[in-house]
C-alpha cells in the first residue's frame, strides 16, 4: 500500500460509488457535475440519527486566510536549558509513535514535562549534590517550560485578536460608507463573507429536528474559534461546564438538555433548537486547574475574552501547573488523566454507536489516541466518517485513509479546491433547510444513484460500486 501523500492526485474526492480526482483545479463544468453528486450524498449523511464534528488546526487556518490574517505555527521552539537535545530527541520519538514525520511544540510540551517530573524525584534523593543539581535543573526547566506556555498562549491570542479586530474594522468601514460593498472591494477577505462562510458550514450540522439528538462538536484546538461561530449563530452549546462567574467542569455526564412547553400544549416538552454540544479534547486557553472553594483544586473555565490582551490576568497566569491544554496535565497524580479521560470517553460514548456520522475539518490524523476512537467507530456496519482535508503535509491523513476499513463507510474530500471552507460551503456543503425538505433530497439521492451519467470526464469514475476496489487501487487507496 502506498502511504505517501504524492500518491495522491492534487484534488480528489470518493463518495459512495464515485471517485472523482484531477491534478488541476476542476473547471465550472466539471465541478457543477461533481456538485450533481457530492451535495446530494452528503445531505444524506447529514440526516443520520446521530451526527458528530471534529475539527483541527485547519478550520483555523481556513478562517484566517478569509479575513487575511495568519494563523499560530506549530513549529518547534528552541530550549536553553541543559538536556535540551535529550528533550527534542524524546519529542522526535513521540511524534514517530503518534504517527507524525516531525515533531512539533505539543510533543516538546509532553517531553518536558517528563523530565521535569523526574527532577522532581530526584529532588527526594538523600545525596545533598545530586539534590541540589536536581532542583537547580528542576527550576530551570519550570521556568522554561512557563515561558514557553505564556508565548504559546500569547500567540494563539494574537490569531484571535487579528481576526477579530480585522472583521469589525471592515464591518465598521463598511457601515460608515467609507466601504460601501465590502465583499466586493475585499473579495475574500470581507467581514460578510468570512462570517457567512462559517454559518454556512456550521449550520447544516446543527440545524436538526426535534426528535434528533443534539449535534455533537469536538475540536483538538485549544482556540475558541468553533464557540465564535456557535456565538454568530447565536447557537446554545451544553458541555460539562457548571455555573456563571467561573463554570466548573464537572466528572458526572448528566445528559441535561434545553426543552420548552408549546403554547397550549401542557405536559409534552419538546426539544429547543439552536443547542449543540461541545467537547475540547485537549483543553482550551481559558482552562485553569485552580483551588475553589472548597479548597480543592478544581477545573475551572477563566473569563478570558475572545483575543485578550497578553497582559491579561488569566493570560499572563498561565504556568504549568494551571493552564489545561494537552499534554500539560497538572503534574499531581489525580489530574493525571483528567480532565482528559473523561473527554475523551464523551468522545468514544457520541462515535461508537449505530447510525452515527462523523465529518473531519481540517484534522490532520496525527493524534493517535483520536484515531484510535475513529477506527473503532467503523467497526459498527451503519457509522460513517467523512474526510475534508485541504492537504496531507505529514501523510498523516493518506495512512489513515490507506488503513481504514471498510472503504464504504468513508467519504474522502481532498485537496485545496474541496478542502477550501469557501468553496466547499458554496460548492459542495448541504444547504440548511427544513427536516421536510431534507427527507425529500434523501429520496432523490436514490434515484440519482442509479442514473451513470453520459459524457463523464476520463478522470471521474463512477458505477454501482462493484468496481470499487480497483478505481481505489488506481489512486493508491489499497494494497
Amino acid at each position: 500500500m502506498e502511504t505517501a501523500s504524492t500518491s495522491w492526485p492534487n484534488h480528489l474526492a470518493i463518495t459512495d460509488d464515485c471517485v472523482y480526482r484531477s491534478e488541476d483545479s476542476p473547471t465550472d463544468q466539471k465541478r457543477d457535475r461533481r456538485r450533481d453528486r457530492i451535495e446530494p450524498w452528503l445531505t444524506g449523511l447529514l440526516q443520520s440519527e446521530h451526527i458528530n464534528l471534529l475539527v483541527g488546526n485547519g478550520l483555523t487556518t481556513a478562517l484566517t486566510r478569509l479575513a487575511g490574517t495568519s494563523g499560530a505555527g506549530m513549529g518547534p521552539a528552541k530550549f536553553k536549558a541543559s538536556y535540551a537535545e535529550a528533550v527534542n530527541s524524546a519529542a522526535e520519538d513521540r511524534a514517530r509513535h503518534r504517527g507524525r514525520t516531525r515533531f512539533n511544540i505539543e510533543d516538546q510540551i509532553n517531553a518536558a514535562n517528563d523530565l521535569i517530573a523526574g527532577f522532581e524525584i530526584v529532588c527526594r534523593t538523600d545525596d545533598d549534590a545530586k539534590r541540589r543539581r536536581a532542583t537547580e535543573l528542576c527550576s530551570a526547566w519550570t521556568t522554561e517550560l512557563n515561558q514557553l506556555l505564556k508565548g504559546f498562549v500569547t500567540e494563539i491570542l494574537r490569531v484571535e485578536r487579528d481576526f477579530d479586530g480585522t472583521l469589525s474594522a471592515r464591518t465598521k468601514a463598511a457601515g460608515s460608507g467609507s466601504d460601501a460593498d465590502a465583499d466586493a472591494t475585499a473579495g475574500e477577505s470581507g467581514a460578510s463573507v468570512v462570517r457567512r462562510t462559517l454559518d454556512a458550514f456550521l449550520l447544516p450540522l446543527v440545524h436538526r429536528s426535534g426528535s434528533r439528538d443534539r449535534c455533537h462538536l469536538f475540536t483538538t484546538n485549544y482556540d475558541r474559534f468553533l464557540e465564535y461561530g456557535c456565538d454568530l449563530l447565536g447557537l446554545s452549546i451544553l458541555d460539562r461546564f457548571v455555573g456563571t462567574l467561573t463554570p466548573i467542569f464537572r466528572s458526572s455526564r448528566l445528559d441535561l438538555d434545553m426543552h420548552y412547553d408549546p403554547p397550549g400544549i401542557r405536559g409534552e416538552p419538546r426539544y429547543l433548537e439552536g443547542v449543540v454540544r461541545l467537547t475540547k479534547l485537549h483543553g482550551s486557553l481559558d482552562w485553569r486547574h485552580a483551588p475553589g472553594s472548597s479548597g480543592r483544586r478544581e477545573v475551572r473555565r477563566c473569563a478570558l475574552p475572545f483575543g485578550a490582551d497578553s497582559k491579561h490576568p488569566d493570560a499572563s497566569a498561565a504556568t504549568r501547573d494551571s493552564l489545561l491544554i494537552y499534554p500539560n496535565a497538572a503534574k499531581d497524580v489525580e489530574t493525571t488523566n483528567y480532565p482528559y479521560a473523561d473527554l475523551f470517553r464523551d468522545f468514544a460514548a457520541a462515535l461508537c454507536r449505530p447510525n452515527t456520522v462523523l465529518v473531519t475539518y481540517g484534522y490532520g490524523f496525527g493524534d493517535a489516541h483520536v484515531n484510535r476512537v475513529l477506527r473503532d467507530m467503523l467497526t459498527i456496519p451503519s457509522t460513517h466518517i467523512v474526510i475534508i482535508a485541504y492537504g496531507d503535509g505529514d501523510g498523516s491523513v493518506t495512512d489513515f485513509y490507506g488503513s481504514a476499513t471498510p472503504k464504504t463507510q468513508l467519504t474522502l474530500l481532498y485537496g485545496n479546491h474541496f478542502g477550501d471552507l469557501r468553496t466547499l460551503v458554496d460548492f459542495y456543503w448541504p444547504k440548511p433547510s427544513s427536516h421536510a425538505e431534507l427527507l425529500r433530497v434523501s429520496e432523490e439521492i436514490r434515484g440519482r444513484s442509479s442514473v451513470k451519467e453520459d459524457g463523464e470526464p476520463s478522470d471521474d469514475e463512477c458505477g454501482d460500486g462493484s468496481s470499487d476496489r480497483a478505481t481505489l487501487q488506481d489512486v493508491g487507496m489499497t494494497g
